[in-house]
């Protein structure tokens, strides 16, 4: 295996600047600009280097191969809150857009063949996150004032001062070996090697409940590692029909420490575990469709599937901290996202219209993973979409190799609820809205 490529992605992938993802959940909607051009079918396909993210065992099937390429990913967040004060909207405000809007998602996938039953590899590729960057100023400034540190003014969409938002970045470099048993069945595993960053900001009200108000916003990034393992299974039943199976484990990563009194377990944030099995079928050679289903286990992640309305947390006002095991950063138990389990089901086909060009189509729908009684914590985090639509095609060129391009644009959708900001006069009903669009590209060649 050639090393001076591998480095050079390895090194691009871990000092990648912040990206956002926020469609199934808070992972991306596909990994491999194939599959994303499918709507993330992937389970039972092996046409690219993305096994580490997808299903290992499909690696030995994909032989000896790279793929490089890169997603623009829009996602376009708002909230609102109306109604507060009793009705009478002293604390009412509004933010269309961030002040980041645009993202830059790159991947990175390689492959090499050990023996005609033996394959070794990596994939390189952006898990999932979420990025929100509300402007300052969407509140009535001589009201809002619990966290103003000084004097200053705290009149954010939550009531704490400058801008609000939060940056989540997760990397997964999957060092992947996969073998055949037979012919045509495979399985393979993938060491998932996790880095991720993070930062909160504007947060200051939310020190009234947290256990460590010192280390809960405003503190910069902080960076964790952590490892986890999936493994996979691949089987061509005919000439027809092939299946695969995949299973990701939690992915354990190092605490937070600058945001100890945020995360549950003192900055923990681990990845959710998670599986898929996929189905293809060829009614005619140039003609394949497919279809995925994926389980992720978010409430698995106490940080994340906890609920935001813990109850034995006793708010001290103004600064905190918050007394009771419930409250933000302490134990299991801990105030989180609210975020439930979700089904994740994925459809694609793919038609050879010419040696040259392959066509590509896809949809994905996933559960809502957010509950109205959480929607004020998850205007820092709004995954609210669940209906995807994608195409995309790959042109060959020649001994040069191939590109593939890949579209999804995911419709917009809200959720609505009580406010629940620790400020107890805001309440009112508070409404988190997102729509997104990404365009990626993508070159790979087979040597």
């Amino acid at each position: 295996m050639k090393l001076k490529p591998l480095v050079a992605a390895l090194t691009a992938g871990v000092i990648l600047p912040g990206v956002a993802f926020a469609t199934d959940g808070y992972f991306s909607h596909g990994y491999g600009m194939k599959a994303k051009g499918m709507g993330g079918v992937a389970a039972a396909m092996t046409e690219s280097t993305f096994g580490g993210a997808n299903n290992p065992a499909t690696m030995v099937f994909a032989g000896d191969r790279i793929d490089v390429g890169a997603d623009w990913f829009r996602p376009m967040r708002s909230a609102k809150r109306e109604g507060s004060a009793g009705g009478f909207g002293f604390f009412d405000a509004s933010v269309d857009g961030n002040e980041t809007n645009n993202f830059v998602i790159p991947e990175f996938g390689y492959n090499k063949m050990l023996s005609p039953t033996t394959s070794l590899g990596v994939s390189v590729y952006g898990n999932g996150g979420m990025n929100t960057d509300y402007r300052d100023g969407k509140v009535d400034q001589g009201i809002c004032t619990v966290g103003a540190p000084n004097g200053v003014l705290a009149n954010n969409l939550l009531c704490g001062t400058g801008n609000l938002g939060v940056d989540l970045s997760q990397l997964i470099i999957a060092p992947t070996l996969a073998w055949k048993f037979a012919p045509n069945h495979s399985v393979g595993v993938s060491a998932l090697v996790g880095y991720q960053r993070f930062k909160a900001y504007g947060l200051q009200p939310f020190a009234a409940i947290s256990s460590d108000p010192s280390n809960l916003t405003n503190k910069g990034y902080d960076s964790a590692w952590g490892f986890g393992v999936r493994i996979g299974y691949y089987g061509k039943i005919n000439d027809m029909v092939s299946v695969g199976a995949a299973y990701s484990s939690k992915v354990r990563m190092g605490e937070f420490d600058k945001y100890r009194g945020l995360f549950a377990g003192k900055g923990d944030f681990d990845i959710p575990e998670n599986l898929s099995i996929g189905v293809a079928f060829r009614p005619m050679s140039a003609l394949t469709i497919a279809a995925d289903y994926q389980r992720i286990n978010y409430s698995g992640i106490d940080s994340v599937g906890n609920s935001s309305r813990q109850s034995n947390c006793a708010p001290t006002f103004p600064a905190g901290p918050g007394v009771g095991p419930d409250c933000l950063g302490a134990g299991g138990s801990s105030i989180g996202f609210g975020w439930r389990d979700i089904d994740v089901w994925k459809l694609g086909i793919e038609y050879a219209y010419s040696p040259a060009l392959t066509l590509r189509a896809g949809y994905n729908h996933s559960d809502q993973p957010i509950s109205s009684q959480d929607v004020t914590f998850n205007i820092l985090a709004p995954g609210v979409v669940q209906d995807h639509v994608s195409l995309g095609f790959t042109y060959s060129l020649g001994q040069s190799g191939e590109v593939t391009v890949a579209y999804m644009h995911a419709f917009e959708e809200s959720v609505s609820g009580p406010a629940t900001n620790p400020h107890f006069l805001v309440g009112g009903t508070e409404t988190i809205k997102m729509y997104q669009d990404s365009l990626g590209i993508a070159w790979g060649k087979k040597f």
